[in-house]
């Protein structure tokens, strides 16, 4: 066993230990090693080779600190996984995408931060993962900040109303009313951005506008970021007449779980085909996300990992013949 201490401002050393000390709790599972903090002191005790990661992931919390990021857990998990990639963790936590009533949104997983990256760079961005990896809340928030900063004058988000199918006519109300349950995820993360007041002003302008893919056909959608969420339910020619509605001045980004397929058996997605149609056309790129992505709760991360390993198996058992 090996020790190594390390003296730190008496001001930081609350932040840096967390509620109930759940960031240093954090820190020992990760690290491996114990760890301790006596007054302005912290103590990591464990295998020499543990101890150098320990004392560079404590100095990368200390200068997040001192730039004025909160600490928790989630932050111990995002800072060993900017480094274990090779991207510096400031600068992926520090990537301020929108700001909200004291709420910092920024990317919390080297993948997030290559694709915020993307969006800025590109006209078309696709971001393929699963559930709660980012995808949608991210876009949104890109959206938002350059409507707010006028790069583009109008937001539109939509989505491909598969669950709803044929069913929509059986619903009450007028059209809006049949989809509005279905686009409800849209409307919470633009409320999550936006005071209330801001987005209905946004929405009586037609500045901000959610409604079902179907509604984009025949349109060019010059100055305006386009977000096609939910893309796995697209049938290829529906995919084909999204990308076709790009105008100028405008970006796009679609996201979609191509494991959360809701099309008939026989019928193959559009986020699937397009991969294979456009993924060496320049100014298109693709982000693929995957279980450390998650940055919900770490169950989670479980969850998709165990869905993972059983498609995994079914595969194999077909590949071998087997039911």
């Amino acid at each position: 066993m090996a020790r190594r201490q390390l003296t730190i401002d008496n001001d930081v050393a609350a932040e840096l230990a967390g509620s109930g000390d759940s960031v240093l709790r954090e820190l020992e599972e990760r690290l491996d090693c114990d760890v301790y903090l006596r007054g302005n002191v912290i103590t990591l005790d464990g295998p020499e080779e543990t101890l150098a990661e320990g004392q560079g992931m404590v100095e990368e919390l200390l200068g997040l600190i001192e730039r004025g990021h909160d600490i928790e857990p989630d932050t111990v998990r995002s800072v060993e996984g900017a480094r274990d990639a090779g991207v510096p963790p400031a600068e992926m936590l520090g990537d301020s995408v929108w700001r909200h009533r004291g709420t910092t949104i920024a990317p919390r997983t080297p993948n997030q931060k290559r694709y915020v990256d993307s969006i800025r760079d590109h006209t078309v961005t696709f971001g393929i993962g699963p559930a709660g990896t980012g995808k949608t809340f991210l876009a949104v928030a890109m959206a938002v900040a350059a409507l707010e900063s006028r790069e583009v004058s109008r937001l539109i988000l939509t989505r491909p109303a598969v669950e709803a199918g044929e069913r929509l006519g059986f619903l009450p109300g007028d059209i809006q009313a049949k989809v509005d349950p279905y686009l409800r995820p849209l409307f919470d993360a633009l409320y999550d951005m936006l005071d209330p007041d801001r987005v209905n002003e946004y929405f009586e302008r037609g500045v901000i506008e959610v409604a079902p893919l179907a509604f984009m056909r025949g349109r060019t959608l010059n100055d305006s970021f386009v977000i096609l969420d939910e893309a796995q339910n697209t049938s290829p020619e529906q995919m084909k007449m999204f990308l076709t509605r790009l105008g100028f001045g405008s970006k796009m980004v679609v996201t979609g779980d191509i494991t959360q397929i809701d099309l008939p058996a026989n019928q193959r997605s559009g986020l699937v085909v397009v991969g294979e149609i456009l993924s060496a056309v320049d100014d298109i790129t693709f982000v693929r996300f995957g279980g450390s992505d998650v940055v919900r709760h770490q169950l989670v991360q479980r969850i998709v990992a165990a869905y993972g390993e059983y498609g995994d198996r079914k595969r194999t058992r077909a590949a071998d013949g087997g039911d």
